[in-house]
């Protein structure tokens, strides 16, 4: 019973730091993620455009792992979609998947890499 009553008080708290404004996210979508960044005194948003490889689902715990190639080079980052140092995601292009996580990118270059998109 004790842990029944705490479990709710943990509920409660994580629903206050819920983002509501989140867009519905797929594997596989091109997304563009604004993350806030301080330098000195000062606040700017960085953007982070790249393919979601892989997402976990666990409420305030939600992460996306999105995957982009700079020069040649695959960059991968996981953001926490709730976090306050994420300012906007946008989903620029949905593309049509058969896999849960798309680890098998890492292997892959150039035209391989293209998804077929998905028209809603």
């Amino acid at each position: 019973m004790f842990k029944l009553n705490n479990q709710k008080i943990v509920n409660n708290l994580q629903q206050k730091f819920l983002k509501k404004d989140c867009p519905k996210i797929r594997i596989g979508d091109s997304v563009k993620v604004g993350v806030k960044i301080i330098e000195g005194n000062k606040e700017r948003i960085q953007f982070y455009e790249g393919t979601v490889i892989a997402k976990k689902n666990t409420s305030i715990n939600t992460t996306i792992t999105v995957r982009k190639v700079l020069d040649g080079i695959g960059i991968e980052r996981i953001f926490l979609l709730h976090s306050p140092k994420i300012d906007s995601i946008k989903v620029l292009q949905s593309s049509k998947v058969r896999r849960a996580k798309l680890y098998y990118l890492r292997n892959l270059k150039g035209k391989a890499t293209r998804l077929k998109q998905r028209f809603n």
